[in-house]
């Protein structure tokens, strides 16, 4: 799946087949017609009144999204095979963040009258791609019309033996704060993604985005955190906490610290971020380290670790110790690069701004 590198139409096939001239039944069985059952614990997939799934005596995470347009999407410049994509990926990362594997999700959809069948196909080969993936089911969901656009609901169920789950409220004071990846990336995509909406409406021209790969596909197209999931088992590291990073670095910092009674120091110097990341948002005029701290959608994973494991992950290129958990008294602090301390605060997506 290429990354689009102009602003183009919503979607490939130029073809026009109405919703309304297949109906609900005709869509959902045009949808599922590829759907292919990876997993023994999915008994049954679509095509009945409910999914069948076996738990094989494991403990079920079960874990829901929903993606609306205008408000988590805009689809004057994310294509519609992205977008499926992305919507199943923002699930399975939650899933890894409980320390689970992602088994099954269902899918629903609400569609206006502008979405053709074809659209609504392409949304569903992303989906299925990330499925495939992932080694996922799509084992069903729902359609409805829809007077506002698009909507997008996915629930992801996952499954882990009961003492290997990892809950946002197991951290101990002095463990060890620890995340994969790099930070920052997928804010800064948008940013370019909005700068390029904005020239394209006022000019008409196509705007070429080159260059941005790397941010662009962390916007457009992140990947769940599968392999670090994989790499803690391989290093017989159980984290004590754990969380996915889609509000922004310090918002789920502050999760960790409030679930587990704790405070948390962060230290800016040991952040994580990509040179395209710090380059763009100097670009930008941005501080690179607020664009880490805040921006979110990044969906790397964010634990704690106690530190006897400190050297199981030391040197580890895909994990970066970025601070430790304190007394509850000492508070949530940012640790500046001259040693100075600031309150950690959270400034990242807000599910119900004013207004809204």
């Amino acid at each position: 799946m290429e990354m689009p590198n102009s602003f183009g139409p919503m979607f490939e096939n130029t073809s026009r087949t109405e919703l309304s001239e297949i109906g609900e039944f005709g869509l959902i069985e045009r949808l599922t017609a590829r759907i292919q059952l990876q997993n023994s614990s999915s008994v049954k997939g679509a095509g009945d009144d409910a999914a069948v799934i076996d738990p094989q005596g494991l403990h079920q995470v079960v874990t829901t999204d929903m993606l609306v347009e205008g408000v988590h999407f805009d689809l004057a410049y994310v294509p519609l095979k992205h977008l499926g994509y992305k919507a199943i990926i923002v699930n399975l990362s939650d899933v890894y963040a409980m320390n689970a594997k992602p088994r099954q999700v269902t899918v629903s959809l609400a569609l206006s009258s502008r979405f053709p069948v074809e659209a609504v196909e392409e949304l569903y080969e992303g989906m299925l791609l990330a499925c495939s993936k992932y080694e996922v089911d799509l084992v069903g969901g729902d359609t409805c019309s829809s007077r506002s656009g698009m909507i997008i609901s996915v629930t992801a169920i996952g499954a882990a033996p009961r003492e290997e789950i990892v809950y946002r409220s197991g951290a101990k004071e002095h463990d060890l704060l620890v995340v994969s990846g790099d930070l920052g990336g997928a804010y800064m995509g948008l940013q370019i993604l909005e700068r390029e909406k904005l020239v394209f409406k006022e000019t008409g021209s196509q705007q070429d985005l080159e260059g941005n790969d790397y941010i662009l596909e962390r916007q457009l197209k992140p990947e769940a955190r599968r392999d670090i999931v994989e790499l803690l088992k391989q290093l017989e590291v159980l984290p004590t906490s754990m969380i996915d990073i889609s509000d922004g670095l310090a918002s789920e910092a502050l999760h960790l610290a409030k679930s587990s009674g704790l405070g948390v120091r962060i230290f800016d110097e040991k952040i994580p971020i990509d040179p395209s990341t710090y380059n763009t948002a100097r670009d930008f005029n941005l501080d690179p380290s607020t664009c880490a701290l805040n921006g979110g959608e990044d969906h790397e994973l964010l634990f704690t670790i106690s530190q006897k494991d400190f050297d199981k992950v030391k040197g580890n290129p895909g994990l970066t110790v970025i601070g430790h958990m304190t007394d509850a008294a000492s508070g949530c602090q940012l640790v500046d690069r001259q040693g100075g301390l600031h309150p950690l605060q959270a400034q990242g997506w807000n599910a119900f701004p004013k207004g809204a």
